[in-house]
């Protein structure tokens, strides 16, 4: 212990002791700390900026020496000297624990500032819930009968409901006795029954007559985000939506990484199991207290996710998914208890889990197809779930094809040097000038462009941060557009653009968006490199549906549907520009936001879309890319903006795109092009 130094972070208040070397980033993950990691301690986002504290601390009872951390090193040199990184801030991922420390987490580092964008989708659903309430009247016992309280419940059911037989948990057991006394042997009984052929279970009684409801919980496990809606199982209606980050991203950013954590540590996935159902029981208690229900009569959940956090939430290590052939433990739905996943509602709450169809292609892809149907379309429908592993399905009612194709996190911020999550401050829509080649912006909680009056005041609290998923698609989309960036994804030099605002990058060119170094704030700049990241995941997206194409046999789609919390703020215009997605005519390009999670509502008020659901994705062929010789082809393709090959020729019956060339003449500099040199 005497070799340990303590490390303690404040606002939070949290502290512990850790081995001198620890990486900041990884004491904060291990105490549970809100320290923000895009790239997952790669040292490539930059967002786990920490600010540490020296000197004596009497409230803490600690004395913090200039040593305490390891030195300033070339990754964070390199970031200062890109994009200004205010005086005392040290990266989270670089600066090691060499003695006892007080650390610093800004506001701006943590977590919790992420804007939850899941919704709940409006669509008609047949309400035929899996919890039904009866009323029943008892015969009294007597000495003449010696049959038990249990069996007269059941008696009266079956006299009165016509429901031959039922079963009862224990917990229903311990309590109904004083309940049938209570109300005079007239009570309402909670039955649980999936399907016609189940014998239905008692979940709970109440004395008389209870005019009240019973509940179910809908849940989205995504990887970053979980949202829950809170249901009426009477009336179907969605009663208060939540959402939270998900814990586990202090073990990895992306899915690989928490494949990694459990890999490299022993108890690693029974840490992110205890993280995540501890994360579910938060968002339950807000979600419950939002609309003023007691948990206790949340009866019936169903949750949709992706297989790794499908694994990692039933408490399954999941190593197997962490390389080929991708197996999952069970690709079938799951009929669980609540008490089994730890979860804190009804005693006798019953948990449904969607099936999976592959092992990159999980429960929520089942989910996206229960809520959108491709299996029942009449033209021929392209359905891309937008994540950092996309989810593609094209079919109609002859088949229906699926993939997932790795797009990466950039879309949503990592790996670009300015991106960050859609949060108040980040740029969300841009529009830059063909002429002047000047950009205009919007940032999230704002509706103001930032060349109009009032800009400043407006963001005055939260300051231009960074740019989100969709900021970044339209930023690359216009460079294009204005003549910034060729067909190849190269900037020109501030020659070849006729701009100041491009400017010598080392090797390369970079493009000036907002720069409030002088006020302390941050520079923000688009790179070549930058670019690139956003061409080798738009490329991903669309190689996985050109594919689904070629297998289907067709050149063309009908129309295409974007889901996903993320879809719903893509510009169609954007996208296309920048070739994320087949062309087809703007207007048969539709977002209906998180498909996963109305999904999981209709499976949760109708037990009958269980079954169906289950039937389809037997139903459902998947391709898997990475065997695939085409995808490569079409990805390389891809890389180009749009297109190398595709004609895109609904795109340019409403547009013009330069035909620019800027790897030669006037210094103009490619990454892995011929490279002049300079003097």
């Amino acid at each position: 212990m005497s070799d340990d130094a303590l490390v303690i972070f404040t606002p939070s208040g949290k502290r512990g002791r850790f081995a001198l070397g620890t990486p900041v980033l990884t004491a904060a993950r291990a105490l549970g700390v809100d320290l923000d990691s895009v790239c997952g301690g790669r040292g490539i986002c930059s967002k786990c900026q920490i600010t540490p504290g020296y000197g004596e601390f009497a409230k803490h009872g600690v004395t913090v020496s200039e040593g305490a951390l390891s030195d300033w090193n070339a990754v964070e040199e390199r970031y200062k000297s890109k994009r200004g990184l205010i005086d005392g801030r040290r990266l989270g991922c670089q600066a090691k624990v060499q003695g006892d420390v007080v650390i610093d987490v800004p506001p701006e580092s943590q977590l919790h500032k992420q804007v939850i964008r899941k919704r709940v989708e409006a669509r008609d659903i047949h309400v035929d819930p899996s919890v039904k309430l009866h009323y029943i009247e008892v015969a009294e016992p007597d000495m003449h009968d010696p049959a038990g309280d249990f069996e007269r419940v059941s008696n009266a059911l079956r006299e009165q409901w016509q429901i031959e037989a039922v079963r009862a948990d224990l917990a229903f057991l311990t309590v109904m006795q004083p309940i049938l006394r209570k109300g005079e042997w007239k009570v309402t009984v909670a039955l649980h029954q999936e399907r016609d052929s189940d014998v239905p279970r008692l979940m709970h009684l109440w004395p008389g007559l209870y005019e009240g409801s019973v509940y179910g919980m809908a849940v989205d496990l995504g990887s970053t985000t979980i949202a829950g809606h809170l249901c009426d199982l009477r009336s179907g209606e969605v009663l208060a939506s939540s959402g939270l980050m998900n814990p586990q991203i202090r073990f990895g950013e992306d899915l690989m990484s928490r494949v990694s954590y459990s890999m490299m540590n022993p108890t690693g996935a029974a840490e992110m199991t205890a993280a995540v159902r501890a994360g579910m029981n938060t968002l339950f208690t807000n979600v419950c207290a939002e609309a003023g229900v007691e948990k206790t009569l949340v009866m019936d959940v169903v949750f949709v996710c992706n297989p790794v956090m499908h694994h990692l939430f039933l408490g399954i290590d999941p190593f197997e998914l962490g390389q080929a052939p991708f197996a999952l433990a069970t690709s079938s739905s799951q009929h669980l208890t609540a008490k089994e996943l730890d979860l804190q509602l009804h005693p006798s709450a019953r948990v449904y889990i969607l099936p999976c169809i592959a092992g990159h292609v999980g429960a929520d892809g089942a989910a996206v197809v229960l809520s959108e149907a491709p299996e029942r379309s009449k033209d021929l429908l392209l359905l891309i779930d937008v994540g950092t592993n996309a989810e593609i399905f094209l079919g109609n009612t002859e088949r229906v094809l699926a993939c997932s194709s790795p797009t990466g996190p950039a879309f949503e911020g990592a790996q670009v040097s300015s991106g960050q999550r859609a949060a108040p401050g980040a740029i969300e829509r841009v529009e830059i000038d063909p002429v002047t080649k000047e950009p205009r912006f919007r940032v999230i909680g704002s509706d103001i462009w930032s060349d109009e009056p009032g800009f400043d005041e407006v963001i005055a609290t939260t300051g231009v941060t960074g740019i989100c998923g969709s900021g970044i698609i339209e930023m690359v989309a216009e460079m294009r557009l204005a003549g910034l960036v060729d067909a190849s994804g190269l900037i020109g030099s501030s020659t070849q653009t006729g701009t100041e605002r491009v400017f010598q990058d080392g090797r390369t060119w970079s493009y000036l968006v907002w720069d409030e170094t002088e006020q302390g704030g941050p520079r923000i700049t688009i790179t070549n490199r930058d670019i690139r990241e956003i061409q080798m995941a738009k490329a991903a997206l669309y190689s996985g549906a050109r594919l689904l194409m070629d297998k289907f046999g067709v050149e063309q789609v009908d129309r295409i549907v974007l889901a996903g919390a993320f879809g719903a703020h893509i510009s169609v215009k954007h996208a296309m520009i920048l070739g994320m997605i087949p062309d087809v005519p703007l207007d048969k390009v539709t977002s209906v936001g998180n498909a996963a999670g109305t999904g999981a509502r209709i499976a949760l008020l109708n037990r009958a879309a269980r079954a169906e659901i289950e039937e389809t994705v037997g139903h459902i062929h998947k391709v898997e890319t990475a065997i695939e010789p085409r995808f490569q082809e079409h990805f390389v393709n891809a890389s180009a903006i749009p297109n190398a090959v595709e004609p895109f020729p609904n795109l340019f019956s409403i547009l013009t795109l330069p035909d620019l060339n800027f790897n030669s003449g006037h210094g103009g500099e490619a990454e892995g092009g011929r490279r002049r040199r300079r003097g």
